[in-house]
Formats: C-alpha cells, sequence, structure tokens
C-alpha cells in the first residue's frame, strides 16, 4: 500500500520555520493504530489525516504518542494542501472532528482558522507549576491545558521546564505566556505527556490565549508570536464564541509512504 503525503510549514512565510505538519488525504479511514504508527514515523508534533464525508472533510490529528482532539497548525496545513496540491475550489473548507465544525477561509496569502474560543478559568496548582518551571508565575488558568502568565517576554523565552514533572500535570500541556516586546503577546507551548517536549507553533492554544489576552488588553484583533527555537506569527481575532487565528503556510515535501505487511 502506497499513501501520500504533503509536509507544510504552517504560519510561516518561509521553509524551515513555523510548525512542520504531515498532510494525509484519503479515501477512507485507516485503523487507529495504523494511523498513530504512520505518526510515530515522521515523528512530527502533528500528523493530520483527511477523509471526506458529505460536504465537509473529517479530520483527524496525532501526535507521535497520542490523538488529539483539536490542531490548529495541522488544520491550517490540511487546507493549506487541500486549495494548493488537490485544486479544491472555492475560499473556504469545512472541517469536522472531535471537538466540532472548523473552517479555514483564504485572504490573501494567508488562512484563516475559525476555532471555537476556549476562555480559561483559575487553576489551584500554581505553585506546583512554578516550581515545574523554575520561574515566578503571575497567575495560572486551565482549560484543556495549563495557562501560565509570566512577567515578561524575557522570562518565556528563558523558561526551562523540569519536563518529566511537566508531564504529570494535568491536562494536555502547559502554556507559558507574556504581554510581547513588538507584539500584544508571546507564548511557548510545552506538552511531553503527549509525546511533544516543545510544540513550534501550536494554534490550538490560541483559542485560550486569545479571549484571556482580548479581555486583558481590551482589544479584539491581537498580534501573538510563539516564540519557540522556530517561531511563528499568529494573527488572533476574538469574535463572540470563536477565535479566528490567521497565518501562512508553505509546502516543504510531497511524497508517499511505502507499507507493506500491516
Amino acid at each position: 500500500m502506497a499513501l501520500e503525503f504533503h509536509q507544510v510549514d504552517a504560519f510561516s512565510d518561509r521553509p524551515f520555520a513555523g510548525n512542520p505538519a504531515m498532510v494525509y488525504r484519503l479515501e477512507c479511514w485507516l485503523d487507529d493504530s495504523l494511523m498513530q504508527r504512520i505518526a510515530a514515523e515522521h515523528n512530527l508534533a502533528e500528523t493530520a489525516f483527511l477523509v471526506k464525508e458529505g460536504a465537509a472533510w473529517h479530520i483527524r490529528w496525532f501526535t507521535p504518542a497520542a490523538e488529539v482532539p483539536l490542531c490548529g497548525h495541522a488544520t491550517l496545513a490540511s487546507a493549506f494542501v487541500l486549495f494548493n496540491c488537490y485544486g479544491e475550489s472555492g475560499d473556504a473548507i469545512d472541517f469536522t472532528c472531535k471537538s466540532g465544525a472548523l473552517r479555514v477561509t483564504r485572504d490573501g496569502e494567508r488562512l484563516v482558522l475559525d476555532f471555537p474560543a476556549n476562555s480559561p478559568k483559575p487553576s489551584a496548582h500554581r505553585q506546583e507549576v512554578e516550581r515545574i518551571l523554575g520561574t515566578p508565575v503571575l497567575e495560572l488558568w486551565e482549560t484543556s491545558e495549563l495557562l501560565a502568565v509570566l512577567p515578561s517576554e524575557a522570562a518565556v523565552r528563558a523558561c526551562q521546564p523540569d519536563l518529566p514533572a511537566l508531564a504529570r500535570l494535568p491536562g494536555l500541556g502547559v502554556i507559558v505566556s507574556a504581554p510581547g516586546e513588538r507584539h500584544d503577546f508571546v507564548s511557548r507551548y510545552f506538552a511531553p505527556g503527549i509525546g511533544i517536549d516543545e510544540d513550534p507553533v501550536t494554534g490550538s492554544t490560541h483559542c485560550a490565549l486569545t479571549p484571556y489576552w482580548a479581555e486583558r488588553l481590551g482589544k479584539r484583533e491581537l498580534s501573538a508570536f510563539q516564540c519557540s527555537a522556530r517561531g511563528g506569527e499568529l494573527h488572533c481575532t476574538l469574535d463572540g464564541e470563536r477565535v479566528k487565528i490567521a497565518g501562512q503556510a508553505v509546502l516543504v515535501a510531497s511524497g508517499r509512504l511505502q507499507i507493506a505487511g500491516v
């Protein structure tokens, strides 16, 4: 069996920056265990699998270690592949997933994700998280991830968490964030419990970051930068109960995965 794949750097306008994602457009679903093994073989933060179901594309995302309920950069990468590699018509692509309906639209050179807002709530784990991060935490919030607000962008960039201890915390991972020097806010995301020590650029975490910073800064439109080693820029808008997350993408590789004896 041969399966066609495309690798895209999302939230970047150039190769080897942003967050790489692998995309497979399938005719029908593979066994869950096989999709997990394929994701582990690629060893990227996310591998997306797509199957057309009615008018929408059903999308699923796998890290090297687990399936996750929502992923921004791999959804942006999937829309880029459908538009640019498979000639999807129109200016919008609808997806369905475990987290509900998603849409990606074209806006000039950018693609815009339409995701559900996920406003965080106060968390009681601040002292434990502060110890694991090794830096003062001003506030701690939680959704499916923990969100630690740090004093400055410099503190976010310098953060060196105890990853084995962080993996034992509740939730999918820990976001660290602070006001930005050139952007409204910056962030990093650590998720060793699902096989990602640090994710380069994470669209889904901005479902929580956007409502938090929108309320704190008193503005709906926000510029964001995820200051990982690769780095990535996101343009976020709070639109009621939805978050619009815009960014660019670039194709870096295409090929076929050859599978025998499975």
